[in-house]
């Protein structure tokens, strides 16, 4: 699970490294007008530092638009769900305000498919420009036989087979937020490895994976589990989970005692039936009844308390891409 210390960790270790006087020992650069940006590839790690070597914190999405902070070589972003990290150059293209709300408004490309490539002309034989993966957002340009002709932040062309996306409009009308879309987007994901900090199909933590399934119906919600239990209406669940509704999020943790404070570390999301679905070793279902084959005993004992969240859409913690400000 991501928790909400590393989401600051990168803050921490940027102040560790100035002087008495507060003069920042990195060669940090003027940003100029471009404090904006886009994600340039199909997933993006974000670290704790600027180096490989530093921890992987979180990911975004390419088309995803992202402020930038800072500069050393590297950048200093901050993400739609308000996590902030340092990127490699190649991870996004820097803009002006100007040239970042005209990349917002243009029509886009949605990814649709878990893990696809683009090409450089429009069929599988030729060569590939990258790949892509579900969640991923190009710009529009057309459509030619059975490829949409589509752009990277970057400039680049590429085409993109129709089987494996959808013009953001038609994917917005298309579009369901309840329980049971929700969770049947969530079963394609099963046997997707668990990964520290992943937030795509290539691999994702348990909050990743819950923040993942719900970008993909166009919910943004907070990145770590501890943040997630935050948001939505919180739920004491009854000794028969019957008080329960599909759609749900569970979180797990250590339960609060006189001398500390409860923590979440693990979150899943609710099938009904004692059932849940989650990311731990990889993307998989368990259930609570002792008579089930899949019994997860050892998250049974750590179960805290759950959260209702589609009823508290567009609530703090809570948005869309259409009313995300940073997609604006």
């Amino acid at each position: 699970m991501k928790k909400t210390f590393f989401s600051l960790l990168g803050l921490l270790l940027f102040f560790s490294c100035t002087t008495p006087g507060g003069k920042n020992e990195k060669a940090t650069k003027d940003l100029g007008e471009k404090t904006f940006g886009i994600v340039n590839l199909s997933v993006c790690n974000l670290r704790s530092d600027d180096n490989f070597s530093s921890e992987m914190i979180t990911q975004g999405l390419l088309g995803m638009p992202v402020r930038v902070l800072e500069q050393t070589g590297w950048y200093r972003i901050q993400t739609p769900d308000d996590y902030m990290g340092w990127v490699h150059g190649a991870a996004i293209v820097r803009m002006t305000e100007e040239e970042y709300h005209a990349w917002n408004n243009a029509e886009k490309i949605v990814v649709t498919s878990h893990y696809g490539f683009t090409y450089e002309k429009p069929c599988p034989e030729s060569q590939s420009v990258s790949d892509v993966v579900s969640g991923d957002r190009l710009k529009w340009e057309g459509v030619e036989g059975d490829y949409y002709k589509a752009a990277y932040p970057d400039g680049r062309k590429a085409y993109i087979s129709r089987s494996i996306s959808q013009p953001e409009k038609e994917w917005r009308k298309a579009l369901k937020q309840d329980a049971s879309s929700i969770i049947a987007t969530a079963r394609t994901l099963l046997g997707v490895p668990y990964l520290w900090a992943g937030t795509s199909a290539k691999g994702m933590d348990c909050s990743g994976f819950v923040r993942t399934t719900l970008y993909l119906h166009d919910i943004i919600i907070p990145r770590d589990a501890s943040q997630q239990a935050g948001v939505g209406q919180r739920i004491d669940i009854a000794p028969g989970f019957d008080n329960l509704q599909p759609g749900d999020l569970l979180f797990f943790g250590r339960k609060a005692t006189e001398e500390r404070k409860e923590r979440v570390v693990h979150v899943a999301i609710y099938m009904g039936d004692k059932k849940f679905i989650h990311a731990q070793g990889d993307v998989r279902i368990n259930s609570f009844d002792p008579v089930d084959t899949n019994f997860d005993e050892y998250n049974l004992n750590r179960l805290l308390f759950a959260t209702r969240f589609l009823d508290s859409m567009d609530t703090p913690g809570i948005n869309t891409t259409a009313t995300n400000p940073y997609y604006r």
